[in-house]
């Protein structure tokens, strides 16, 4: 038996609506001046944040997916690219042969360690000097609800 749709009201739908746009925005906006100051897209500058944050600089092809939350083919195409470009590499994983590990390169520290300070002060800008520390501990606090409640709700 078909239920009527629960149509959002004016006010939750402001609210939906202003995170949506806001965080789109947000993110062409860092997107942009990452790409501008240093070359790299976003995806080039997540993956070399997860690894140079590793003592070792590498770690399982696996692993940096599931770190990302990244399709097994996007990691792969991306890996690629940035391959080509010399920032990182694909060697065999030692403990286990049907996995690769994925290395950062020199030229792929340098490219993180030139980007980074520009890239968290534009952060700082456009969101963070926004809010008061109790509005940022808000907005840390309902976002953590929503990424607790999509984890436990994954195969919806």
């Amino acid at each position: 038996m078909p239920t009527d749709p629960r149509w959002l009201d004016a006010r939750e739908d402001r609210a939906w609506r202003a995170f949506k746009h806001a965080g789109y925005q947000l993110d062409h906006r860092l997107s942009r001046h990452l790409l501008q100051d240093s070359d790299l897209t976003q995806a080039d500058y997540e993956v070399l944040a997860v690894l140079s944050a590793r003592q070792s600089g590498r770690m399982p092809a696996r692993e940096l997916c599931a770190s990302l939350t990244w399709e097994k083919s996007r990691l792969s195409h991306q890996v690629r690219g940035m391959q080509k470009r010399g920032l990182i590499s694909r060697e065999p994983n030692p403990d286990d042969a049907r996995s690769v590990m994925i290395r950062l390169l020199p030229a792929g520290r340098r490219a993180i360690e030139k980007a980074a300070p520009a890239h968290g002060a534009h952060a700082r800008r456009h969101f963070v000097d926004l809010f008061t520390p109790d509005e940022l501990e808000t907005l840390a606090t309902l976002n953590e609800r929503i990424l607790r409640h999509l984890l436990d709700h994954r195969v919806e």
